[in-house]
């Protein structure tokens, strides 16, 4: 049965949409069947990080008013040939998300997918609540700062009372912690909270720390996923992140300064 994985937080800006495109492409080099569908409908902006914004016909809100089938607004990733997206819209409105219809949606991808991860926008207004309405696990998303982390546990509120699971008494959606743009280094010097602050804070098991690094922002500019840059810190952190997400045993990197040698102050190698 397919697994729906919403990405969420409740701040913007906290690298949401990064590690959606991500977490999917991961979850897909590995041989699952992987759909990542864009909620942040007036915005979109998973289709520029995952390289496809020229090959959007028909989006998320066209699938929903039936004027497309969803095998139409579907686009194959040209990287990994387990992996689709599913756009979100540029001209509608958020208002055009029902609850009804996004279920029909899920229903239909859960016959082919194994995994459906939803990017959700930042925030508490609808699109967030209807990407983390039907969700069985979610990763949220924050960085290593108080504003972060305050509208982070507001989100794990929101999962635990306003979610279909919640709502229908069934099991809690799994909940996994992402810590983003993390810098050891400022941690040292009492500049940035650290993960074990952030894990004292909102009390959910840390799946993984992403580091702070300019191969993130020229992944995004280039439309290709950091995963995909295996000589990357953040790009290996992705990696774990999906290793441990698949039950494997996989130690957290990236926690501390790196110490650097005698040789590598000399020469710089």
């Amino acid at each position: 049965m397919a697994r729906v994985i919403v990405v969420t937080s409740g701040k913007g800006g906290v690298g949401k949409t990064t590690s959606s495109a991500s977490f999917a492409t991961g979850l897909a080099l590995r041989g699952n069947k992987t759909v990542v569908i864009d909620f942040d409908v007036g915005l979109r902006n998973l289709d520029l990080i995952m390289g496809c914004e020229r090959r959007v016909v028909y989006d998320f809100v066209n699938v929903l008013n039936n004027e497309s089938t969803l095998k139409q607004a579907l686009i194959k990733d040209k990287r990994c040939d387990n992996l689709y997206i599913l756009p979100a819209s540029q001209t509608r409105d958020k208002e055009a998300l029902t609850q009804e219809g996004v279920e029909r949606i899920l229903n239909e991808l859960k016959e082919d997918f194994d995994y459906i991860v939803c990017d959700s926008p930042a925030g508490i207004e609808k699109g967030a609540l209807m990407a983390l309405y039907f969700a069985d696990e979610a990763i949220v998303v924050t960085n290593p700062e108080v504003s972060s982390v305050r509208d982070s546990d507001r989100i794990l509120g929101i999962l635990a009372a306003k979610s279909k699971r919640a709502i229908d008494g069934a099991e809690p959606i799994k909940e996994h912690l992402v810590i983003t743009r993390y810098m050891p280094k400022r941690v040292e010097m009492g500049e940035m909270l650290s993960v074990d602050d952030v894990k004292e804070l909102l009390s959910i098991p840390l799946l993984g720390v992403i580091p702070e690094s300019e191969s993130v922002l020229s992944a995004s500019n280039a439309g290709v996923p950091v995963i995909h840059d295996k000589n990357s810190l953040s790009g290996q952190a992705y990696s774990d992140v999906v290793s441990r997400f698949m039950g494997e045993d996989t130690p957290m990197r990236f926690l501390n300064v790196e110490k650097t040698g005698l040789l590598k102050r000399i020469f710089g190698t």
